[in-house]
């Protein structure tokens, strides 16, 4: 019998960034990652995910650190394994489109300090707004790799999936992840879209998904089985759940396989080690919601991701509707179906699922409309995959006149303006960054930071004046 060939599928880390996000509200510390990072490095990772996404607003806003230093100190520790980012198109970290000046200065600097990968998505799969971070990549020689949203609807055949995927290697992408943000990926799906993505596209294919569904660990199986040459996974003790499926349990899945990634189940078990006690400890103060760990089977029924289920059931609450959770589930594919069919991904699931809930609480659809579904009908975001519905679109903004063009062409350039506004505060050419995504955290951090400084000279001064007394 022929001797299959073998083909060690590659596994990115994502503990440092997207498992934590998923589980602990992404509050993991730089402090609780730098001590286990010299065994990750011995691992023999594709890559480890470890900034971008709501890292870079959380750092801020929730942990005061500078997400800059963090990515410093991991690229130090890190001297064997790509460090990867996740970026979310023209939106960059934040949830407005920015020009084109501050999407390539971002990416020059994320690479300069320290990533290799990056990861470009758009909520709308509107290749037009991935154009400027691609090329900026590519032009700081880093690997830009396209992540197209995956979603189930009428448009989205295999085909879509075919033709988008050349379109995205003819844009020059060095890899092409599907991101299964909702786990809506069934393992059989699995094996048709990876072979049709194979038959579009030679770029490697990586597969990130989340285990919302409870399917995930064998969607993973099949894709792999079908060609799929990266995946996603997460240390088990932050696994499962709105998580991704666990590194250990794949990597003991493929053992003895062709797929054999070869890494080494005694070295993962110290690095799990090390994250157990901040799991135990987050569930302890209810930072891990024991609610998240468990399958949501309605995931697959309506389409939603699982963090925007949380998000439904707290607006409910607030409103102190929530005996209406069930209208709201049903009202979000017939919101989504008017929207143009989106993926429901940040900030689109957010849009969708705001819209439903107040059009189920008013009694009346449409009724009241915040600012973001107008930008979405006004065409602001991109462009959908279906047509948005005529009645809706006209209800929503009257006689205005929808953008057709990239939105990013209607932006003037910014960053002297930024550069202007931040000058006060600036202390790397970074803050200007990190000013210009979150102009408020960024002057609270700012101002964290000032009195932190202040306090340690008074503390250096006070010792040396003990040391050495007039």
């Amino acid at each position: 019998m022929a001797e299959i060939e073998k083909k060690p599928v590659k596994i990115v880390e994502t503990v440092l960034r997207d498992a934590h996000q998923s589980l602990l509200a992404t509050r993991m510390t730089t402090e609780q990652m730098l001590p286990i990072v010299d065994k990750m490095d011995k691992v023999g990772y594709h890559a480890v995910e470890c900034w971008g996404g709501a890292t870079f607003d959380a750092c801020l806003r929730f942990l005061k650190e500078d997400p800059w230093e963090r990515l410093r100190k991991l690229r130090d520790g890190f001297k064997n394994t790509k460090l990867q980012m996740l970026f979310r198109g023209q939106n960059i970290l934040g949830y407005n489109h920015y020009a084109d000046d501050v999407v390539e200065y971002f990416v020059q600097k994320s690479i300069a300090n320290g990533i290799d990968i990056i990861r470009i998505f758009d909520c709308l799969n509107d290749i037009r707004n991935l154009e400027t971070a691609v090329k900026a990549t590519k032009k700081e020689k880093g690997h830009a790799q396209i992540a197209l949203c995956y979603t189930l609807g009428d448009a989205y055949t295999l085909d879509y999936w075919r033709d988008i995927a050349k379109r995205i290697e003819d844009m020059g992408a060095d890899s092409l992840c599907i991101k299964d943000m909702a786990g809506l990926l069934t393992p059989y799906k699995a094996t048709e879209l990876v072979k049709a993505l194979k038959e579009g596209t030679t770029l490697p294919i990586d597969l990130h998904t989340h285990y919302t569904s409870g399917v995930a660990s064998m969607t993973y199986m099949k894709a792999v089985e079908a060609g799929c040459d990266i995946i996603d996974c997460a240390m088990s003790p932050l696994a499962l759940g709105t998580s991704q499926p666990a590194t250990e349990v794949m990597v003991e899945t493929f053992r003895g396989t062709p797929y054999d990634t070869g890494y080494d189940q005694k070295l993962l078990g110290e690095i799990a080690a090390h994250f157990q006690p901040i799991r135990e400890e987050a569930l302890k103060t209810g930072l891990l919601n024991p609610k998240v760990l468990g399958v949501n089977i309605k995931t697959l029924q309506y389409q939603v991701p699982g963090g925007m289920l949380s998000n439904l059931v707290s607006q409910l609450k607030e409103a102190g509707q929530e005996d209406k959770y069930q209208q709201v589930l049903e009202e979000i594919p017939r919101v989504r179906k008017d929207f143009g069919e989106p993926p429901l991904v940040t900030p689109s699931s957010q849009i969708v699922g705001t819209q439903a809930v107040l059009n189920v609480l008013m009694g009346e659809r449409y009724k009241m409309v915040p600012k973001e579904s107008k930008k979405i009908m006004l065409g602001e975001f991109g462009q959908t995959v279906k047509p948005f519905n005529p009645e809706v679109q006209k209800k929503i903004i009257g006689d205005e006149t929808p953008i057709t063009c990239r939105p990013a062409d209607l932006i003037a350039p910014q960053m002297p303006q930024f550069e202007k506004e931040c000058a006060q505060w600036k202390q790397q050419d970074e803050d200007v960054l990190s000013y210009a995504l979150f102009p408020n955290v960024a002057k609270e951090f700012f101002q964290y930071r000032e009195a932190q400084q202040k306090k340690v000279d008074a503390t250096v001064a006070d010792k040396e004046n003990k040391a050495y007394p007039v």
